[in-house]
């Protein structure tokens, strides 16, 4: 029996479009979650393009550069608009698992000189906290079963399938870099096995950089 149980579906107008949206709540955890759904047009084979994204308060909201969270869940939400399937918001999740006051003390930590593993490690936290068997149950819930993962992390792939998610094939978030975070990706990359080939790409500067540059 599914440990998750959802809510009514809303429709949320958006700048990519209108979601069909749900809030689901984990009764194991008490943590509640949200998907937004389209249908889409631009997809052949039929399997929905889904995106598992973690909650990032600092990157989904307040648009911070030291990650990309916020930039991959603004393609998240396009992509699925265009081609049809869900994003899963997993609320909860903030810092790989070690929540909000847990991240920033780790961000004092990598101003000091630590990469984002050593940060955790020297906090006595987990590199990476979170499972995903609570998405899998909101995917099955929904009647989705086989999806096209966009995501550049393998781990999430390997949690999926063994709650029961077919992986047809992953789909790479690739973000153009920028001169903030270029190491906490490169790190992810080397370190935490994240499929980041676009790497080698220039850095994605603001149009202020740009300025100040040229002047």
């Amino acid at each position: 029996m599914s440990a998750v149980t959802g809510g009514p579906v809303v429709t949320i107008p958006t700048a990519c479009g209108p979601f069909s949206a749900q809030a689901w709540t984990d009764a194991a955890s008490g943590v509640e979650h949200l998907t937004m759904s389209a249908p889409g047009t631009d997809n052949a084979d039929g399997t929905p393009l889904v995106r598992m994204h973690s909650e990032c308060l600092t990157g989904d909201v307040f648009g911070s550069y030291r990650c990309d969270c916020g930039e991959q869940l603004e393609q998240a939400l396009g992509l699925v608009q265009e081609q049809g399937g869900t994003v899963v918001y997993l609320r909860g999740q903030e810092g790989r698992g070690i929540g909000l006051a847990n991240k920033l003390r780790a961000y004092a930590l990598q101003e000091n000189g630590a990469d984002t593993v050593e940060a955790n490690e020297q906090l006595g936290l987990p590199v990476d906290a979170r499972d995903y068997q609570a998405a899998a149950e909101i995917l099955t819930a929904l009647g989705i079963t086989e999806i096209r993962l966009l995501s550049n992390n393998p781990v999430k792939r390997e949690h999926l399938e063994r709650y029961g998610i077919t992986v047809v094939s992953m789909v790479p978030s690739e973000i153009p870099s920028r001169l903030e975070n270029q190491h906490y990706l490169e790190t992810k990359r080397d370190r935490l096995n994240h499929q980041l080939s676009h790497l080698e790409e220039r850095f994605h500067q603001r149009p202020q950089e740009k300025i100040v540059q040229q002047s």
